[in-house]
């Protein structure tokens, strides 16, 4: 059972005066409970309200229209943080809120909210965006999120970088990122799929043929892995990686004057240049 959260609470976690918070009780929006001493005691579904109505009043959203959102909001609003993570956006006039995979609807104005991290812990951070905003940076955002998580969270990162192609299918980097990760977590399949989206999206970038190439080696699949190696030196002549992985595949495939030449190619590039 979440603990409820007292008014300090949801003014640390929310960053809302106490006159706001007042205000917004007094409107409706919720209906705190009561604690031994009278005190207002606020759900997890309080906080989510609460700062989705300051939200939308911000951006001048009829009372009336903000109390019907809210409505349809909040019955559909888990009782506490899901570890899937939750978010809420918003496009034109529909409210999307995202948990883990999946996804539903609500009334709402033009908006856009992300939350995270888990109240329990004292961490609530709250993003807010124009629903104006270009998608392109929306789509970076994202990118740049999966990126500081790798390391530490690649789980995340792959979600984090899901989305960003979600909101731009042609942010390459976001793709080859995303291949990569779900390549070392042994989804192979899922991996490939990436990779040739983006190819459809993108074109022939050397860096992306590349990793097609490592991915289609390791599910045993030699002959269309020399084929993405040799579009991705079209791409990229001097990738030495590519002629070097290039020369052991061929040596494997029965073909060694293909092998001996791009083991040549390798060393070239990779000899140390004299001053």
């Amino acid at each position: 059972m979440q603990r409820p959260y007292g008014v300090r609470d949801v003014e640390k976690l929310l960053r809302l005066p106490r006159s706001t918070l007042r205000a917004l009780v007094a409107a409706g929006f919720v209906a705190p409970a009561r604690g031994p001493r009278s005190e207002w005691r606020f759900s997890f579904q309080d906080l989510i309200v609460l700062r989705t109505a300051q939200a939308l009043a911000d951006a001048n959203v009829p009372a009336r229209r903000i109390t019907r959102s809210l409505r349809v909001l909040r019955r559909s609003l888990p009782a506490t943080m899901p570890l899937s993570g939750l978010s809420i956006g918003a496009v034109g006039d529909r409210v999307v809120v995202r948990e883990g995979s999946s996804q539903w609807q609500a009334e709402s104005g033009q908006y856009l909210l992300e939350f995270e991290g888990d109240p329990a812990s004292g961490v609530m951070n709250v993003v807010e965006r124009a629903a104006s905003a270009p998608l392109g940076a929306h789509a970076r955002d994202w990118f740049e999120r999966a990126a500081a998580l790798e390391r530490q969270d690649p789980a995340a990162a792959i979600e984090a970088y899901e989305r960003a192609l979600a909101s731009d299918p042609a942010l390459l980097d976001a793709s080859i990122n995303l291949g990569r990760l779900l390549h070392e977590a042994g989804r192979h399949a899922r991996a490939e799929s990436v990779y040739r989206s983006a190819r459809r999206a993108c074109g022939d970038n050397a860096l992306l043929l590349y990793n097609l190439g490592v991915l289609l080696e390791d599910m045993n699949r030699g002959v269309e892995a020399a084929a993405a190696y040799e579009v991705a030196l079209r791409g990229d002549p001097d990738l030495a990686d590519a002629h070097y992985n290039l020369g052991l595949l061929y040596r494997e495939l029965g073909q060694p004057r293909q092998a001996i030449r791009h083991m040549a190619r390798y060393r070239a590039l990779t000899a140390p240049r004299s001053r």
